[in-house]
């Protein structure tokens, strides 16, 4: 075996030193995919995305990460420890920015964007006895705001100045991942959980198909007060179990970020394989049917990686 693969290596060494290569070969690279908790939906799309790599990408190895989501895939790619990861464009804005309310020490100046994804949406589930039915309702109460400093508890920052309403207005905070949320709701412990996520996310479902909630609306007029990179959305009815009306939120887009040290191959084929595949990532889950490659290059807050770059100039999209 490690004859062979010696013998591998180097019939690519000369390959590669004659240029011949084939197209679209890599040299033996390694991605690991920065996700987020596993109840949330960067967890599933990131395992599809390392699986579609895996078998799509000659020469490499991959692997996918659970992590506390955006802030932290940022802080580790700075560091070299992962190749791609997914975050919130305000947590990615914030990291090239350098902002350290927000986590980020300094600019984070490796960072590179692959591609413009999915919206997150701003989704407040209560439990229907906690009488919590909008924003303002939350005074006094028990809730959630996500792991601390992740992406998720940031938008909780930002949407709550813009209600000029502070934690301390809460009854009771709690910091915690989608999935410990909904358990403490479930167990009476609390009475609802703010998560940053594509609509459909599983912790919500489970929690919906537990015990009666309510999906709780934030104002359309928070996404002006905010800006960008927050738009104004809405949860369409039937999201979730009993949730009979559409309701007005936020949403933000996500990004898939790598870094500078990343060849500009492998960032190449991390994008085309990205919208080649895309079946395969709307199996994994249902937020993947809003990515689109003409998408994939609009609004972004820091520069694309070069191999990226290449992928969007050859379709024509940028």
């Amino acid at each position: 075996m490690l004859h062979a693969s010696r013998k591998y290596l180097a019939a690519g060494a000369v390959a590669l030193s004659l240029g011949l290569a084939p197209a679209g070969a890599v040299a033996q690279d390694f991605i690991n995919v920065l996700t987020g908790g596993t109840s949330g939906v960067y967890y599933p799309l990131g395992s599809q995305l390392s699986k579609i790599y895996g078998e799509n990408i000659e020469g490499v190895r991959t692997q996918v990460q659970s992590t506390k989501a955006s802030v932290e895939n940022l802080n580790l790619l700075q560091q070299g420890r992962g190749e791609i990861a997914f975050a919130l464009g305000d947590s990615v804005k914030s990291a090239w920015e350098g902002d350290a309310e927000a986590g980020f020490d300094q600019k984070l100046d490796k960072l590179r964007a692959i591609a413009a994804i999915y919206p997150n949406y701003i989704q407040i589930v209560a439990s229907q006895e906690s009488g919590i039915k909008e924003f303002g309702d939350l005074k006094g109460k028990g809730l959630s705001v996500g792991a601390p400093k992740s992406g998720t508890e940031l938008n909780a920052q930002r949407i709550f100045g813009a209600m000029d309403m502070s934690y301390d207005d809460l009854g009771k905070t709690e910091y915690l991942p989608f999935g410990e949320s909904v358990e403490l709701i479930k167990n009476r412990q609390l009475d609802a959980t703010l998560q940053s996520a594509g609509l459909g996310v599983a912790s919500i479902k489970d929690l919906a198909l537990s015990l009666p909630v309510t999906i709780v609306s934030v104002p359309n007029s928070v996404a002006g007060t905010l800006g960008a990179p927050f738009i104004a959305a809405t949860i369409p009815a039937g999201t979730y179990e009993g949730q009979s009306e559409d309701v007005p939120t936020l949403a933000i887009t996500n990004i898939l970020v790598t870094h500078s040290d990343v060849s500009d191959e492998v960032a190449y084929e991390m994008t085309k394989q990205l919208f080649e595949n895309l079946d395969d990532m709307v199996a994994a889950h249902a937020a993947a049917k809003a990515i689109s490659a003409e998408n994939g290059p609009k609004g972004l807050p820091l520069p694309l990686h070069p191999g990226a770059e290449r992928y969007y100039k050859e379709k024509g999209l940028l």
